[in-house]
């Protein structure tokens, strides 16, 4: 007899279908798994082991191989450790084949039977569910999370010992739908209010157009002006994520081991410059999605821009255009999505102050010269916006009370809001915006006056525009005019689009 059990393990953004196939021989008793599995599923011998002995069940006294196919990928993780005892209990007459039959198992097993959440979890059933898999038994914990997928039967499980009276019909599970929690993405600043920065009316009014199109930006000015602040404030103007974007951000978080909930909101990421380059863009022995991926949908904030390494900047121009990472290694490759929004701070020379009518710059040319050169000309070309952050006037930092009792964020935020309708309409889709679409689309999509066209082959040409500004300058006067609730692009959108073209 060599029963099967079903499971599955996330392989990147995706999941692999893993048979354990079991069998008895004669021998002396020993317990074996072969298949290439890595140290995490060599020690679920002894979990599993540990785990039916407490459960009240018998541990088979015989020679035991079990093989996870297909034998040559790697399996890890702990996703194994429940349809592995399952199995057993199959080959010792505890259970028959008949009881999970059109059903796969996953999940990791404590000492005394408990099952603990797994990652990636959603991975794992949308996989299952495109298997034709009808019943899914999976940890209880990660039910909540699992509901956000429909079109497979769910069975939450504690025990393994629970799991067992109802495999045989003694005591059903009775799955009832959980109230899903939406926590943050792993986030816990809360966000400034616009109304709470003074003056830099120009620099909220690119903040609006870069999220309403989903474009990058870089703010740059002396220090102390509001920069880091207004960056935040993002936080605050994003819409809430839709159905379908919330599963491929919660996939991303789950994969990554951070959360087991659903995720609402969209991301905010704001990794630090010492981080490691791995860290920013993804990799390592288990291919885990980085920050820019863990920023997919939302918005990843570097603040400081020169400071991070080059080698870190110069990795971001792929996904910066193609909106997704690859990760090759010599074992495998992966791909995760990475269709961030880029918000950028920046200096305008090492002490800050080029510029500034306040107070003297003490850099030399030569030192202002290779600051500068730190953010390489494709990178800068990337980016859709540009926008000074001047120093705001003393009469500006205690404003009236008036003025104080006026919300910025909530006008700001329904303009946005329609200005994205507008998007998803045009486009059919609920996911597409102005930055993402590819030139074919917004040359079909976007309807240029005689007069704005002409405006922009003018200034095309006096700024030597590359192709990709040259469209770039489209995109953003398209969400202009979307805020403006205009379906026509005309030649004061393309103005506003060319002042903030201009490299500062």
């Amino acid at each position: 007899m060599t029963p099967k059990t079903i499971s599955f393990m996330p392989l990147g953004f995706s999941a692999e279908r893993i048979e354990i196939e079991g069998s008895t021989m004669s021998g002396l008793p020993n317990f074996n798994i072969v298949g290439m599995g890595a140290r995490t599923v060599s020690e679920s011998r002894d979990r599993v082991r540990a785990a039916i002995k407490n459960s009240g069940f018998l541990f088979p006294d015989q020679k035991m191989t079990l093989n996870l196919a297909p034998a040559d990928l790697e399996k890890d993780g702990t996703f194994l450790d429940l349809p592995i005892a399952i199995n057993i209990l199959i080959l010792s007459g505890q259970l028959v084949e008949s009881d999970i039959k059109g059903a796969s198992f996953v999940g990791e097993l404590s000492l005394n039977g408990d099952l603990r959440p797994v990652r990636g979890i959603i991975n794992v059933i949308e996989a299952a569910k495109r298997q034709g898999i009808s019943t899914l038994y999976l940890p209880y914990k990660n039910f909540v999370q699992g509901q956000a997928v429909s079109g497979i039967t769910l069975v939450p499980v504690h025990t393994l010992r629970e799991l067992y009276l109802h495999l045989i019909g003694e005591k059903t599970i009775t799955a009832k739908k959980l109230k899903i929690k939406t926590p943050s993405t792993h986030q816990s600043e809360v966000a400034p209010s616009l109304s709470q920065i003074h003056g830099q009316t120009l620099a909220k009014r690119a903040l609006a157009i870069a999220i309403a199109g989903h474009h990058n930006i870089l703010l740059s000015g002396p220090p102390g002006t509001g920069k880091t602040m207004l960056a935040r404030a993002g936080l605050g103007l994003l819409p809430e994520l839709t159905a379908e974007e919330s599963i491929s951000v919660t996939k991303l978080y789950s994969i990554a081991g951070y959360t087991d909930s659903i995720i609402s909101q969209r991301p905010f990421r704001h990794p630090h410059h010492t981080s490691s380059l791995t860290s920013l863009i993804g990799g390592g022995s288990k291919a885990i999605p980085g920050e820019i991926s863990l920023a997919h949908l939302g918005v990843l904030f570097l603040d400081e821009l020169p400071e991070y390494p080059r080698s870190h900047l110069e990795a971001l121009r792929q996904p910066l255009e193609d909106r997704t990472i690859t990760i090759s290694r010599a074992k495998y490759k992966t791909s995760y999505p990475a269709d961030f929004m880029l918000i950028a701070t920046m200096n305008p020379c090492p002490c800050g102050h080029l510029g500034d009518p306040v107070h003297v710059c003490t850099c030399s040319e030569v030192q202002i010269r290779n600051y500068q050169k730190k953010l390489s000309g494709p990178l800068l070309d990337r980016i859709d916006l540009f926008t000074e952050v001047k120093r705001p006037k003393i009469s500006e930092l205690l404003p009236s009370v008036e003025r104080q009792n006026v919300s910025e964020d909530s006008v700001v935020k329904n303009t946005i809001t329609e200005a994205i309708r507008l998007q998803q309409e045009r486009y059919q889709d609920c996911t597409s915006c102005n930055a993402s679409v590819s030139s074919a689309q917004i040359e079909e999509k976007s309807a240029l006056s005689l007069a704005a066209k002409n405006l922009l082959n003018s200034a095309a040409s006096k700024l030597s525009l590359s192709a990709r500004s040259y469209f770039k300058v489209i995109r953003v006067a398209r969400t202009i005019a979307d805020l403006a609730l205009s379906s026509e692009i005309k030649s004061e959108h393309i103005a506003e689009a060319l002042t903030f073209r201009l490299r500062i």
